[in-house]
């Protein structure tokens, strides 16, 4: 599945949510400049599970930590980089409207930070580097859920191989996503059970949900896009 388009309307610019999209796009280009020698120009900056928590320096060692910022801004291929910006561009802006510019920033790196940790924790032993911003994001889809578990989400739904587009419920669309997910976490095993990082993404969504409960001052629900028809609640403009 793959969400096109939300029904609630931001009341303010998303500046965060832009500017994380151009961050990630501005630094995925200058690794992209060095070829070949960005694997050992971004060694310090990758998370390496078994490199964490085998730490050999002090505890409070900032090249220990800071893999946990910075990976979230790496990413492995345009396709990665593409398919996690859209999710944010797409469920960030309202998350962003709800909570308020600083307090969503702050939250959206804790969610990275912590979906990094559950995913160093599934395997401390891994020397695979895990890197990209979908753990984070996972986090604004947690929120999103938790503030907008009726909104509707335009969803393109592969059949065989005729894409569908469907309206779903904001709780249906997350919640078929976040046990995809799960079951993708818990059924893979072998050499290649952590290449994708399904826990980093339940850790990041489940930090996302409880953080949304603490933080979240309620306020009237946004209004419709402009799209969004008047009529039933199944409507959708033609064009």
């Amino acid at each position: 599945m793959f969400p096109l388009r939300d029904s609630p309307q931001s009341r303010s610019f998303p500046s965060v949510t832009v500017g994380l999209i151009l961050a990630n796009v501005l630094v995925f280009l200058a690794v992209a400049q060095h070829g070949a020698e960005a694997s050992r120009l971004l060694d310090a900056f990758i998370f390496v599970p078994r490199r964490f928590f085998h730490w050999r320096g002090g505890l409070l060692d900032w090249a220990r930590w800071r893999p946990l910022v910075t990976a979230m801004f790496l990413h492995a291929n345009l396709l990665h980089l593409a398919s996690n910006l859209w999710f944010l561009w797409v469920f960030g802006d309202n998350v962003e409207d709800q909570l308020g510019h600083l307090r969503y920033l702050v939250f959206y790196l804790v969610c990275g930070v912590a979906s990094f940790i559950v995913h160093g924790l599934s395997a401390p032993n891994s020397l695979l580097p895990a890197v990209g911003a979908s753990g984070a994001i996972s986090g604004v889809l947690g929120a999103y859920l938790f503030m907008f578990p009726r909104a509707r989400i335009l969803t393109v739904v592969p059949i065989v191989i005729i894409p569908w587009l469907v309206e779903l419920p904001a709780f249906v669309f997350l919640g078929v996503w976040f046990l995809l997910q799960f079951l993708y976490a818990t059924a893979t095993t072998g050499a290649g059970a952590h290449a994708v990082a399904w826990w980093a993404h339940l850790g990041g969504f489940v930090t996302g949900f409880v953080l949304c409960g603490l933080l979240w001052q309620r306020r009237s629900p946004p209004p419709p896009r402009r799209w969004v028809a008047s009529g039933p609640r199944n409507a959708w403009p033609s064009r």
